[in-house]
């Protein structure tokens, strides 16, 4: 699963957020968490299904230390209360106890150029 093939994507970031240090990098990341900037069309593409995406994608059962902490930044009520009911989906009701943090954005930092399409990276490196 890949959000840059959804319909409406427009530009996918790798970066840190959620910090109050500035100029975090993955060697010195400090009190910021790993993240993802996403710039998507709402003509084309809603929140919502961005969150549904990232929810099949993604599984928050777990703690994790600030780095790699679960979380979602919202930039508006819309935002945030989509991604409250989102979580108390992916919880099933508080059946299970799920670990996602839910913040408004804050200064997001571009990650170092390895870390961009890491993923994609990763995979053209393996292949011979």
């Amino acid at each position: 699963r890949d959000f840059r093939r959804m319909a409406g994507i427009v530009d996918i970031v790798v970066g840190y957020t959620g910090g109050q240090k500035k100029n975090p990098t993955y060697q010195n990341i400090m009190d910021s968490t790993e993240a993802f900037l996403i710039e998507f069309d709402p003509t084309v593409i809603t929140y919502e299904e961005i969150l549904d995406e990232w929810s099949d994608m993604h599984a928050p059962f777990y703690p994790s230390k600030c780095q790699y902490r679960s979380a979602v930044f919202y930039c508006n009520e819309q935002q945030r209360d989509a991604a409250r009911s989102k979580i108390e989906e992916l919880g099933k009701g508080g059946q299970r106890k799920v670990y996602v943090d839910i913040e408004p954005v804050t200064a997001f930092y571009r990650a170092e150029e390895y870390h961009q399409d890491f993923l994609d990276k990763q995979m053209s490196s393996s292949r011979i």
